[in-house]
């Protein structure tokens, strides 16, 4: 266990100072930042007290007692600033530390009225002023972490669905990794509430302390939140007008936009993506084909919505699927990586994905099927 307190320790606070010192950081950096240093300090106060210097040393008994009550906010908030381009945090997002704060100051007389020995009888359970808070606190990290990972994960699933409403190639704009470290911090969560049912429900003895397990799984996440989050650059896009999401067809009746006026339009755009093919451009956009058509992103958003059943992304993807089987069909001396990019998709394996997605099979089996 020495080693792996050490890796994180160290890990944590040596990420903390790259972030700090990161050229142009955005708010979603200083959120990370402030992440890094908290689970920092966390790790090095309960390394001392594996180590038996709170013995020695009672005053730090407690100090990082309500710190888990931080780790679902942060999440939280470190998503939300990397999908928006605010640069300061809103006032009522300060509201999600209430319940740490409110800790801290209901252990206020502990931290600076109770002696030494006291503190040390607490911190061996022999005194038990703490208890029901203790539960209470444990309780409250449970709730904490599941619903902040929930949110957070929702949080993201929205944004996908405005990424995919306005862009028509997303792989730059990619969110995979910070899924899959959204369920990986509610999997630290879920582990806690686990072995706690395990041990105070079912009464099963551990040979180790579980603590140990819930630290070596924060070490694992600091590592590829780190590596990520240093590496990434915030997910929104500056001046450009963003459909928020899809509406339903109720929801449209109040868009301003007549149905005979919403008939020629989408006529237009079928026409434009015939003849002009638009969708040949690997950074189109919802806002540049609207100016194309003299139209807001709005009212094609609720065309394409409407008349095709699909959001921006699938419908212009719709388009160069076809094109690429066009081409493939009559140049067939051509690599399909080439045919691709030549029909608007900007990688090969964004390419395979939308195809796959469209027609259920890769390009490969899908030509063979045609000869």
């Amino acid at each position: 266990m020495n080693v792996i307190f050490t890796i994180g320790i160290f890990i944590s606070l040596f990420q903390f100072v790259l972030l700090l010192n990161k050229k142009s950081k955005s708010l979603s950096d200083k959120v990370l930042a402030v992440w890094m240093l908290i689970i920092g300090i966390h790790l090095t106060n309960y390394y001392i007290y594996y180590l038996g210097y709170w013995d020695i040393y009672p005053h730090l008994v407690g100090l990082t007692v309500p710190f888990p009550l931080l780790y679902g906010p942060v999440l939280y908030l470190y998503i939300l600033y990397s999908l928006k381009s605010d640069n300061h945090i809103r006032k009522i997002d300060y509201l999600h530390f209430a319940p740490a704060i409110l800790s801290y100051l209901y252990m206020f007389q502990f931290y600076f009225f109770y002696s030494v020995e006291e503190k040390r009888l607490v911190d061996k359970g022999e005194i038990n002023d703490f208890d029901i808070f203790s539960n209470l606190l444990l309780l409250a990290f449970v709730v904490s972490g599941i619903s902040y990972s929930l949110f957070s994960y929702q949080l993201l699933k929205k944004h996908k669905n405005i990424i995919e409403n306005n862009f028509s190639n997303t792989e730059h704009i990619n969110l995979n990794w910070l899924k899959g470290f959204i369920l990986g911090v509610g999997l630290i969560f879920l582990t806690v509430i686990i072995t706690i049912i395990l041990k105070d429900i079912v009464g099963i003895n551990y040979s180790m302390n579980p603590d140990y397990i819930y630290y070596s799984m924060l070490v694992f996440a600091i590592l590829t939140l780190g590596y990520f989050g240093i590496r990434h650059q915030n997910i929104f896009i500056d001046n450009i007008v963003i459909v928020s999401e899809i509406k339903t067809k109720g929801e449209y009746r109040n868009s301003g936009l007549k149905e005979e006026d919403a008939i020629e339009k989408y006529n237009s755009l079928l026409q434009l993506m015939n003849e002009e093919k638009p969708y040949l451009d690997p950074k189109l956009t919802l806002y540049s084909l609207a100016d194309l058509l003299e139209i807001s992103p709005n009212h094609l958003s609720q065309i394409i919505n409407q008349y095709e059943q699909q959001n921006f992304n699938d419908f212009i993807n719709k388009y160069r699927i076809e094109e690429f089987l066009k081409n493939a069909l009559e140049n067939k001396n051509y690599s399909f990586l080439a045919l691709a990019l030549d029909s608007g998709f900007n990688s090969k394996s964004t390419f395979n994905t939308v195809f796959k997605k469209q027609k259920g099979v890769t390009p490969s089996h899908f030509i063979s099927l045609q000869k």
